[in-house]
């Protein structure tokens, strides 16, 4: 990566990433709520079609974030969320569809993706999984929304399964793909078995500050490789890639990935403000809203076993495995079956 925004972010990471304190990544200017630069992040490359529209812009908590908005304004609505290294290209198919069938659909990006940007320079560049949920409860009231059903995978599902578990009255069903994946630094304390291990070797990477540096001069690269190792029958094309990878050139992307995978091992410090949060997390609390887990054949990204989270939804239930070298970014691969599994949860 060659333009100047990542080389200085190769400059920054190299002192301060470690503490993960703030990182003044010269944002002051984007305090403000600032129109969204295009319909994707990026440049909409040639052939293919727009799915989203214009997206859209709000102040949200410590956030400005875009998002797509499809379908009745007065319809049900239906919030999904992405995953890393994803973007809201994940849903191109889903997000039509599913406004075909009177849902307002609103894809967000996540806070280091897109045209999303932290409001302050002062405001640390946190990415603990708190902070991910908080986001999407002030987006849903900065929008006055008062409840959604959810869908989501990867960090996406992670974040719908926390706000199901921690804010029922905001979530009204939910699909998570890998079903229950909250998590806690204590829980992350125990070592896995060594196969297991060797599947988290880009968290082990971005431990050290030479995975950090790495990340920043090859973000690109590094996360078509994560695409193919995540997805190994998926034969995704270069367009597909680039369309979803123009959303890495956020200037808060690496410190935001960076911090993640370290705070999930204790080897970052998140905001005290979301302590409690955590602490809430961290007893694995049920989820009790109406809920159908998926699981691809050929996912090749750390998951957990079906049959290793069942018990932990305890309302109204159901999961699906998807086969046809289904892999880690379902609702890309698989749209019909993910539709079809947010249509259904509403009347589960």
């Amino acid at each position: 990566m060659s333009n100047p925004v990542n080389l200085r972010r190769r400059r920054l990471l190299g002192t301060t990433i470690a503490s993960i304190g703030v990182l003044d990544l010269g944002l002051a200017e984007l305090a403000h709520a600032q129109p969204a630069p295009s319909a994707n992040g990026g440049t909409l490359l040639a052939g293919q079609a727009n799915p989203f529209g214009t997206l859209q812009q709000i102040d949200a908590g410590v956030l400005n974030i875009g998002y797509a908005d499809l379908g009745p304004k007065n319809g049900p609505v239906m919030i999904l969320l992405h995953g890393w290294p994803y973007d809201i290209y994940s849903y191109a198919e889903v997000a039509p569809a599913l406004a075909a069938a009177g849902y307002r659909v609103l894809v967000p990006y996540l806070r280091g993706y897109g045209t999303t940007r932290i409001r302050s320079a002062d405001t640390p560049r946190n990415g603990q999984q708190a902070a991910l949920a908080a986001d999407i409860i002030a987006f849903m009231d900065a929008l006055k929304i008062k409840q959604a059903h959810f869908g989501g995978y990867d960090w996406g599902a992670r974040t719908a399964d926390i706000i199901a578990a921690l804010w029922p009255e905001r979530c009204k069903t939910l699909v998570s793909v890998s079903g229950y994946l909250i998590g806690s630094q204590e829980a992350n304390r125990k070592p896995l078995p060594p196969a297991a291990e060797f599947a988290w070797w880009y968290q082990f990477y971005f431990t050290t500050e030479r995975g950090a540096q790495g990340y920043a001069a090859n973000c690109k690269e590094f996360n078509r490789l994560i695409w193919k190792l995540a997805s190994p029958t998926w034969k995704f094309d270069d367009a597909t890639y680039d369309r979803s990878a123009a959303a890495f050139d956020n200037p808060d992307h690496v410190a935001v990935v960076i911090h993640n995978y370290r705070w999930r091992l204790g080897l970052a410090q998140g905001e005290s403000k979301y302590d409690a949060l955590e602490q809430r997390l961290a007893t694995a609390p049920g989820i009790t809203v109406p809920t159908i887990t998926m699981e691809g054949d050929a996912n090749g990204a750390p998951h957990p076993e079906p049959s290793a989270y069942a018990k932990k939804f305890t309302g109204k239930y159901q999961h699906r495995n998807i086969g046809g070298g289904i892999g880690h970014n379902l609702p890309q691969e698989a749209p019909k079956a993910f539709v079809q599994a947010m249509l259904d949860v509403v009347h589960l």
